[in-house]
C-alpha cells in the first residue's frame, strides 16, 4: 500500500488553497496524535536515507540515521543493516530498544547505533535523531585530527559547536566503550568529528540532524579544497560566533532541510510506502 506524507509531497507548502503564503511550521508534528506523530517521524526518516543516497553518502553497509520513537520512548527507529539507502521505505524501518533488540522489523540492525544512542539518550534528552555515514570528505578531514575552521558562512554553523575525538579508538562501535567514546565526543554539541570514524550529527528533529550532516560534510569538502588551493583565511571569531547564532540554531537547521525533503518526496514518493 502506498502512503502519502501529511505534508503532501510535490506540492509547495508555502502556498495555501487560494495562493496565500503559509509559513513552514516545525511545531505541526508535535501537535499530531501519537500514532500520526510516529508515522510522520518514520516518513522523514525514510526520506532521509534517500537524501543521503542522492548525495552519495551511502557506502556498503556502513552508516545509519536513527530517530527516537515518540510512543515507545525506550526505542528508536533505524535502517535495516545491509539494505541500500536507495531502497529504504517506511515499511523497512526497524524499531530497536536500547539493548539492541529488534522490537519491530525483519532485518538485523547495526549494534553500533544502539551503543551510541544508549549514551546520548541519557545525556541529551532533547536529541531526537543521530546521523552518521562513512562519507568521503569528512573521513578525509577527520584524519587531520582537528576542528573545522570557520572559512565560510556555512562552516560557521559549527563554530565552537562540534566535538573532536582524536583518542585511539577500538574499531567499529559494536562495544559499549566505543559507543560511549563517540557519545562523549558529541557531548553538548550538534556534531562531532571522530578521527578514525568520520562525523556524527544530532538534532531535535530528523530534518535538523540530516541538514547538519549534509552541511558539515560539504564544509569539510570546502576546507579541503581551500587547503589544496592555498592558505585559506578564517572568518574572525566574533563574526563566526555571530553567524552561528543566526544560522546554526535548531529551527534554522529544520528550515534549511525543507527543500531537500520536498524534492526527495516529489522525486521518490515510494519511500513512503508502509506495506
Amino acid at each position: 500500500m502506498k502512503s502519502t506524507s501529511i505534508f503532501q509531497p510535490g506540492r509547495p507548502r508555502a502556498l495555501g488553497e487560494r495562493g496565500e503564503r503559509i509559513p513552514l511550521d516545525p511545531t505541526i508534528p508535535a501537535l499530531l496524535p501519537p500514532e500520526e506523530k510516529r508515522r510522520h517521524r518514520k516518513q522523514r526518516l525514510a526520506a532521509s536515507f534517500r537524501i543521503f543516497a542522492h548525495f552519495g553518502f551511502d557506502e556498503a553497509a556502513a552508516g545509519y540515521i536513527m530517530a527516537r520513537d515518540p510512543i515507545r520512548t525506550d526505542c528508536f527507529w533505524v535502517n535495516p543493516f545491509g539494505m541500500s539507502f536507495k531502497q529504504i521505505r517506511v515499511r523497512d524501518l526497524c524499531l530497536v530498544d536500547f539493548d539492541g533488540n529488534v522490537v519491530h522489523g525483519t532485518w538485523s540492525v547495526s549494534h553500533s547505533a544502539s551503543n551510541i544512542f544508549t549514551y546520548i539518550k541519557d545525556t541529551r534528552p532533547e536529541v531526537v535523531c543521530v546521523a552518521h555515514g562513512h562519507t568521503m570528505y569528512s573521513k578525509a578531514f577527520a584524519s587531520l585530527h582537528r576542528h573545522l575552521r570557520p572559512l565560510t558562512q556555512d562552516a560557521c554553523i559549527f563554530f565552537e559547536d562540534h566535538g573532536l575525538c582524536i583518542d585511539e579508538g577500538h574499531g567499529v562501535a559494536n562495544n559499549s566503550d566505543e559507543g560511549k567514546r563517540i557519545a562523549e565526543a558529541i557531548g553538548p554539541y550538534k556534531a562531532a568529528i571522530v578521527a578514525d570514524h568520520g562525523i556524527f550529527t544530532v538534532g531535535q528533529s530528523v530534518d535538523e540532524a540530516v541538514f547538519w550532516y549534509v552541511s558539515l560534510e560539504h564544509s569539510c569538502q570546502a576546507e579541503l579544497i581551500a587547503m589544496a588551493a592555498g592558505d585559506p583565511k578564517p572568518i574572525p571569531e566574533h563574526v563566526a560566533r555571530k553567524l552561528r547564532g543566526q544560522i546554526g540554531f535548531p529551527l534554522a537547521g529544520w528550515y534549511s532541510a525543507q527543500p531537500m525533503f520536498e524534492w526527495i518526496l516529489a522525486e521518490q514518493p515510494d519511500c513512503l510506502e508502509e506495506e
